[in-house]
């Protein structure tokens, strides 16, 4: 049997070696936890599992973040319009996230982000919504971003130039936190595997083990080459969120809750189409509109809609774009268009079915049971309280391990790349001076790395310390070390998740298909017709998304959108 020491920790490294290695693992060990799903709340479980100490494993049958945890709208927040619906013990342990992550755990990732709250109603309006940010600025402990600051109208205006005076009387600036979600999530992974877990992609659940009335392991399949093998486990938890129920009908087991999904779309425009110092939080009918700064851009979103359609390719439609536009535009003194889109993404929140039929309406609370002997299932819950959500789920599987378990710890544990970040930008110009880049360069890099940086840099020639060609905002060797050390195995992974390319740039990364698939290629040793298909894939992708975002409902455009064809072959879907 293989053992722990055979295979030594490699600084989370996610490349070619450790994916074959990781193959064996999975079929020669016996694990006291298996986790299925590599979203934000499995990698979460899995470093928590890990950092207690347990032999972990964690499969997913695409990408890191490939789900959801790619999709979002890019914020750690408390979620200020949850405190309307009284969920305060949400906010709360939101915000407590949100502070250990810009301060102790990823302040290379996470970033303090302002937004303009305008008030629109004389009176009553101003002291509510101040009661409000008072509580929100207090419930998160420690404050590591500022408090709210009322602004008159003129105020409001100056920070905003963008909006039209008519469309508010006064304003109310707050802070909070985002983080590319994508890389936050992926990073996740790479500390659990820096700390012992296996972590595998393209590993798809394909059956369930038993042994007797509990459940034992999984079948998996590698969804490269279609190999399968058994992993034998203590006990498994299912956190594959909106998947839950598919997974949930696959076990066998009767589910102690059921998981609806909500889309919610999101597009992304060019900075300088809306003049501003700060983001923005509008009210609608439904629900909230977020105008959040995004590096060169604006993320504006998002809707709110139910879903029961491909749940692996979620479309946005003409309506779901026309409605974003509608609302951001009754507010703008310079109107969006069709034509300032950048970028469109759609994903799929997994909410708790409740006795509401508005999903926006629908509990952000997160839910774990015990759904059978051996078998956890987590869901719901947001994407900044993940770590939370990763403990409770490890505490839930506890009773099908041998021995006692430590307690979570990985509210002192800092993801890779976070210890000596703050360092390093003090030493920002000499390291530009050292690799020959602008210190532009050198501090964007800072905030997608941290002190992994030298790793990035170190062994780049001057060829790879070129920007990518028709995506500058990235260098050459951010696709290289994406495939050797951050488990991306397809051009898709680099161009929409290891970078996010692919909403960022009006192309949506077919221009840089070829290079990027040829910097791919060197390190996973693909030979010309694959770089060929790669690219046929990834366009054939592209083309289907802009296809489907004209279909003037979510049928029509999910029957475009999942016309176009898989990058891993032999998944199957859906797997009950």
């Amino acid at each position: 049997m293989a053992t722990r020491e055979q295979y030594p920790s490699t600084a989370g490294r996610l490349g070619p070696l450790e994916r074959s290695r990781s193959w064996d693992r999975l079929g020669a060990e016996t694990f006291d936890l298996v986790i299925i799903g590599g979203g934000v709340v499995g990698v979460g479980a899995a470093l928590d599992a890990a950092t207690r100490g347990l032999r972990v494993a964690l499969v997913e049958a695409r990408d890191l973040a490939s789900g959801t945890s790619s999709r979002s709208s890019k914020l750690f927040h408390g979620g200020l319009r949850y405190l309307e619906q009284l969920e305060f013990g949400l906010v709360r342990e939101a915000l407590r996230e949100r502070e250990l992550m810009l301060t102790r755990l990823a302040p290379h990732l996470v970033k303090p982000v302002p937004f303009l709250y305008p008030l629109t109603h004389r009176g009553w309006e101003r002291p509510y919504t101040a009661a409000g940010l008072l509580m929100y600025d207090t419930m998160g402990g420690a404050r590591s971003v500022p408090g709210q600051k009322h602004l008159s109208r003129a105020g409001a205006l100056r920070l905003v130039p963008a909006l039209k005076p008519s469309a508010l009387i006064g304003g109310i600036r707050y802070y909070d936190a985002q983080a590319d979600d994508a890389r936050h999530t992926m990073m996740v992974g790479r500390t659990a595997a820096h700390y012992g877990a296996v972590v595998r992609t393209s590993t798809q659940v394909v059956g369930f083990l038993r042994e007797a009335d509990r459940v034992s392991g999984v079948r998996v399949r590698d969804v490269e080459d279609g190999r399968e093998t058994s992993v034998r486990a203590h006990a498994v938890i299912n956190a594959t969120g909106v998947w839950t129920d598919e997974l949930q009908r696959l076990s066998g087991s009767r589910g102690r809750f059921r998981v609806r999904a909500s889309k919610g779309v999101h597009i992304v425009v060019p900075r300088d189409r809306i003049v501003s110092e700060s983001g923005l939080i509008l009210r609608t009918e439904k629900s909230v509109l977020f105008v959040i700064p995004w590096r060169n851009h604006w993320i504006v979103g998002t809707t709110d809609t139910d879903w029961n359609l491909d749940l692996a390719h979620p479309a946005a439609t003409r309506s779901d774009i026309d409605y974003i536009l509608e609302h951001v535009n009754s507010v703008l003194a310079t109107p969006l268009t069709h034509d300032d889109i950048e970028g469109v993404y759609a994903g799929l929140r997994p909410l708790l079915a409740g006795e509401s039929e508005s999903t926006s309406k629908l509990s952000r609370e997160h839910a774990v049971a015990r759904v059978a002997p051996g078998l956890v299932a987590i869901a719901g819950g947001k994407y900044t309280t993940y770590r939370v959500m990763g403990a409770d789920a490890v505490d839930a599987a506890s009773v099908d391990l041998p021995g006692r378990i430590q307690p979570s710890i990985t509210d002192k544990v800092p993801l890779i790349g976070a210890d000596g970040y703050h360092a390093l930008v003090n030493q920002a110009d000499q390291l530009a001076t050292r690799y020959g880049l602008h210190p532009y360069r050198v501090r964007h890099l800072l905030d997608r790395y941290g002190s992994l940086v030298h790793e990035v840099l170190g062994s780049a020639d001057a060829e790879l310390l070129k920007p990518v060609p028709g995506a500058p905002d990235y260098l050459q060797v951010e696709v290289v070390y994406a495939a050797s050390h951050e488990g991306a195995l397809h051009l898709e992974d680099v161009l929409t998740r290891r970078t996010r390319i692919s909403i960022e740039y009006p192309h949506r990364g077919v221009e840089c298909a070829l290079p990027v698939a040829r910097l791919i290629a060197g390190v996973h040793g693909w030979d010309d017709a694959m770089v060929a298909h790669e690219v046929s894939v990834y366009t054939a992708r592209v083309d289907a998304e802009r296809a489907s975002q004209a279909e003037p409902d979510d049928q029509a455009a999910d029957a475009v959108r999942s016309s176009a064809p898989e990058a891993r072959p032999e998944i199957v879907e859906p797997v009950s």
